[in-house]
């Protein structure tokens, strides 16, 4: 087998070329493959004898990268079976090449054997251009991937590959939904070569610069302004914690798990009511709402040495993968039943320790109606139920009757609420078979008694009566018009 070397070609400045490099180039027994001509050092080289190879024309070929690299690793393994061959890249060969990972990749599973030689990174020349210390902290990120969860807004930023106006259209994009349209940032064009070009502009103009190419970097200088920090999830730990900091708040600072409890519940409740509303920016503040619940919790559990709310972003992100095993896993899932079944497998392989009853494991802190949907659906499980809703309809109508029997015999209260009880138990199973959720029905029937009441009080005011002066009947076509109203 023979050899690849690796050179790497520096940032376009023959000056900038180790001794090394250079002669592995000069060397006439080897043949040179370049990823691409288009680079300021090439044409310097060509004049002093240099004779390239260029993979410009693979491409031609391809309309996705990854094919453009994985055709000249192929080439260049085949070629190296027959004579040792250089491979020249831009700038290091350890810098933002994939070419050069996946020759890494062929090295370690034995199918060629690579050698790397050194080469100037364009970063050096990036850095000295912008007059940047990376030690302050810098990202370099792909342009042809920008992952918007992956820029840290602290740091310097240096996205590459931002090489035409559809790519540099995609960046901007992407770091505005993070950043001002205003945001001042730089283009900066073959840096440490005699064609070195900087360009400062507003984030917004950043697709409208016309001398795009492959030597061309998007710099976006670290975000000192704190209120631009505000849609990172690490700034909003730092506020919680600071909350409950020694120089935090008093309130903050009191709280513990127990105390916090019914906010959690108002809070919950309250996105509901947002979602039920379709108010998009209601149910932002209150998921904000449900999510500083969270927060303080995970605050909570940190400050007392027990858990962070890393623990619990690990946690819920384990969970999701294990019961997903048709998403991140081999299983397959064509409907929701079949996502269904998996998750249950998942919850049984999860379980601590054998139930005693198949009623175990019902949260007892739910509203008493999801608590009854959650019975009847354990005891569904297990074969306790209906064939098929005839049969719930005929156990409420059993119920209603044996309530109606208990008030005709004016029996004690505590058997009426017994009764009435299980007329109300009855209609939550009527809702299981109808695939309703209890407690967001009745959330919603409330809703809607609070907007006619509401319209009822307004006439009523409006007519300059009291409410002991109106009859029932006059209420009720109130009532009615109310209805209309919502349809």
């Amino acid at each position: 087998m023979k050899q690849i070397k690796i050179i790497g070609l520096g940032a376009g400045d023959i000056n900038q070329l180790p001794l090394g490099v250079y002669r592995s180039l000069m060397d006439e027994n080897k043949a040179v493959y370049v990823r691409t001509k288009d680079h300021p050092v090439i044409s310097t080289l060509e004049q002093e004898g240099v004779m390239f190879y260029s993979f410009d024309s693979i491409y031609e070929k391809h309309d996705q990268f990854e094919a453009v690299y994985k055709e000249i690793v192929a080439f260049l393994i085949e070629k190296a079976k027959e004579t040792d061959v250089v491979y020249a890249v831009p700038g290091h060969p350890l810098v933002a090449e994939k070419t050069v990972q996946l020759l890494i990749e062929k090295d370690r599973e034995g199918v060629v054997s690579i050698e790397i030689a050194g080469g100037q990174s364009f970063l050096d020349s990036i850095f000295q251009a912008l007059r940047i210390d990376p030690i302050e902290g810098f990202q370099l990120l792909d342009g042809t991937d920008l992952d918007r969860s992956s820029i840290q807004l602290r740091n310097h930023l240096i996205i590459g590959q931002v090489y035409d106006v559809f790519s540099a259209s995609e960046v901007k994009l992407t770091l505005m939904d993070i950043l001002p349209y205003d945001y001042p940032i730089k283009i900066v064009t073959a840096a440490g070569s005699s064609l070195e070009c900087i360009k400062e502009m507003e984030l917004h103009e950043l697709d409208r610069e016309m001398d795009l190419n492959n030597l061309t970097s998007v710099y976006v200088p670290p975000v000192r302004e704190e209120k631009l920090l505000r849609k990172e999830f690490s700034q909003l730990r730092r506020i919680i914690a600071e909350l409950r900091g020694p120089n935090g708040c008093p309130w903050d600072k009191k709280q513990t798990h127990e105390s916090l409890r019914k906010y959690l519940l108002e809070e919950s409740y309250e996105l509901i009511e947002a979602i039920n509303e379709g108010d998009i920016d209601h149910i932002i503040e209150e998921l904000g709402d449900v999510l500083l619940q969270v927060m303080l919790h995970g605050q909570i559990g940190e400050d007392e040495g027990y858990f962070s709310i890393d623990d619990v972003i690990e946690g819920i992100s384990d969970k999701m993968i294990r019961r997903h095993p048709h998403v991140f896993g081999e299983e397959q899932a064509e409907s929701v039943d079949d996502v269904m079944k998996h998750w249950q497998n998942a919850k049984k392989k999860e379980a601590k320790k054998e139930k005693d009853s198949v009623l175990d494991g019902i949260n007892q802190a739910l509203p008493h109606l999801m608590q009854a949907h959650e019975l009847q659906k354990k005891a569904a499980k297990v074969g306790f139920d209906w064939p098929d809703a005839d049969g719930a309809w005929e156990k409420v109508k059993e119920e209603i009757l044996e309530f109606d029997k208990e008030i005709k015999e004016a029996s004690n209260e505590e058997r009426i609420e017994s009764e009435f009880g299980d007329v109300l138990f009855s209609l939550v199973n009527i809702a299981r078979f109808y695939k309703v959720n209890p407690e967001l029905a009745i959330l919603q029937t409330n809703k809607k008694f609070i907007q006619r009441f509401s319209y009822i009080e307004e006439r009523v005011k409006a007519s300059g009566m009291e409410w002991s002066q109106m009859s029932l009947e006059e209420l009720d076509g109130y009532w009615k018009e109310a209805k209309k109203k919502q349809r």
